[in-house]
C-alpha cells in the first residue's frame, strides 16, 4: 500500500513538474527534484527498512541524565502497560517521524548510519537536501516504525529541508563537541524547526556528537555547557559518538519509547474527553427532565 502511494506521488510530481512543457523557476524545479528523490527512496524502503539488531525492547530506556531531561518517564504506568498489551495483540504498527537538524559537518548522517546500519564512514559527504531512513523496532511487543529525516546543514539547502519539518513527532538537534560554536547555533535550529512544525506534542532532544575527540577535561567542560543549554531549551540531553557507537542506540530507543508513551496517552485522553462530553450531555438531559417534573407537580398542586 505504501509503495502504491509512493508511485502515485511520483506520477503526480512528474505531471506537476512539466504539465505544459513550461520552464520552471529554479526554486520550484529543485523542490520537485528532491521530492522525486525522496519518493523513489520510499519505493525502495523495503530493502532499506529492516529490524534493528537491538529492536526487541522489554525495558523502558533510561535518559542520559535524569536531571537533564523534561521527560521524567522511566517506565510505563499500569494503564499504559495494559494498552501496550492490547496493541501488541492486535499487531498495531505505530509510525513516528523524527527530524535531525544542526550545523554542517556535526555528524548528523554518521549518527543515523551508526543506528540504522551499524557503520561509520570516515569519508565526509555533505547531505544534499534531505536523506531518509526507515528503522523497524519492537517496543514491548508493539511494532514501531521510525522515519528518520536527516536534513542538510548547509544554508543553501535550508529552504528545502524546512519543507520536511512538518508533522515531526521528535526533533533532534545535533552539535559537535569539538566545535563549541555549533552548540550556540542549536537554539536557532530548534526555533526554525518548531516554527515550521505543526505538532503540539513534539519531543525535543539536544545531542552532542564526537564525544570521543575530546580530552576528559575538555569533555567534562563541554558536557556541562551542553546540559545547561538543554535545560534552557527544555530538551533532553545526550552525549554520543557516532564513531564508537557510544549511546547512539540508547538515544533512538529512548526517543521511540517516549513517542510511544505520548501517543498512547493522547489516545487515552481523547477517549476520556469523548466520554466526559457524553456524560455531561446525559446529566444535562436528566436535570431538564427533573426540572420539568418539578414544574408540573407544582402546577398540579396549585
Amino acid at each position: 500500500m505504501q509503495n502504491d502511494l509512493a508511485a502515485k506521488h511520483l506520477t503526480i510530481l512528474r505531471v506537476r513538474g512539466n504539465p505544459y512543457k513550461r520552464k520552471l523557476p529554479v526554486h520550484e524545479s529543485r523542490l520537485i527534484y528532491f521530492e522525486l528523490i525522496f519518493y523513489y527512496s520510499l519505493l525502495c524502503q523495503g530493502t532499506r527498512g529492516r529490524m534493528h539488531e537491538s529492536a526487541d525492547v522489554t525495558r523502558f530506556p533510561k535518559p542520559y541524565n535524569l536531571e537533564c531531561t523534561p521527560y521524567k518517564q522511566t517506565d510505563f504506568d499500569y494503564l499504559m502497560k495494559g494498552k501496550i498489551e492490547k496493541c501488541a495483540d492486535c499487531n498495531v504498527n505505530k509510525v513516528f517521524k523524527l527530524i535531525i537538524v544542526g550545523d554542517v559537518s556535526v555528524g548528523k548522517t554518521c549518527i543515523v548510519n551508526r543506528f540504522c546500519h551499524q557503520l561509520f564512514d570516515n569519508n565526509y559527504k555533505a547531505t544534499i537536501g534531505v536523506d531518509f531512513e526507515v528503522q523497524l523496532l519492537s517496543l514491548f511487543g508493539v511494532s514501531v516504525t521510525l522515519q528518520i529525516w536527516d536534513t542538510a546543514g548547509q544554508e543553501k539547502f535550508k529552504c528545502i529541508a524546512q519543507s520536511y519539518y512538518r508533522g515531526a513527532h521528535a526533533i533532534i538537534v545535533v552539535f559537535d563537541f569539538s566545535c563549541i560554536s555549533t552548540l550556540f547555533h542549536c537554539e536557532l535550529w530548534l526555533k526554525e524547526a518548531l516554527n515550521t512544525n505543526t505538532n503540539d506534542d513534539v519531543l525535543l532532544f539536544l545531542v552532542g556528537n564526537k564525544a570521543d575527540l575530546l580530552s576528559p577535561a575538555a569533555y567534562t567542560n563541554t558536557n556541562e555547557i551542553g546540559m545547561k543549554s538543554a535545560q534552557d531549551l527544555s530538551a533532553e540531553y545526550w552525549a554520543v559518538s557516532a564513531k564508537s557507537g557510544l549511546n547512539v542506540n540508547e538515544l533512538f530507543l529512548r526517543v521511540a519509547a517516549l513517542l510511544l508513551d505520548v501517543n498512547l496517552n493522547n489516545e487515552t485522553d481523547s477517549i476520556k474527553d469523548r466520554i466526559h462530553i457524553g456524560s455531561n450531555l446525559t446529566l444535562a438531559k436528566k436535570k431538564k427532565r427533573k426540572s420539568k417534573k418539578i414544574i408540573s407537580s407544582c402546577a398540579c398542586n396549585a
